[in-house]
């Protein structure tokens, strides 16, 4: 197999990873916003308790949400510094 033929699968392949990689930010989405409507649900249902819900909320959602930054970070090096190219 030549140089060129190699590069190009390897982009594509890094490319597919990638694309596999970011489904975990709709995965994020989906999760956020399903503690989202429980927490309102809660709410609802034991007003009083507004600021220890929202507390525990927030922090859900940040947990959650930094699986997508690293998911992000992964795609992005996945695609613009892929240390295997150099490697060929």
């Amino acid at each position: 197999m030549d140089e060129l033929t190699a590069k190009a699968i390897l982009t594509s392949v890094s490319a597919f990873g990638a694309a596999i990689t970011m489904f975990s930010g709709m995965a994020n989405a989906i999760g956020e916003g399903i503690i989202g409507y429980k927490a309102v649900e809660a709410i609802a249902r034991q007003p009083e308790a507004v600021g220890d819900i929202t507390r525990t909320m927030l922090v859900g959602q940040a947990v959650t949400e930094t699986t997508g930054i690293y998911a992000f970070v992964i795609a992005l090096a996945l695609l613009f510094a892929n240390p295997l190219v150099a490697l060929l």
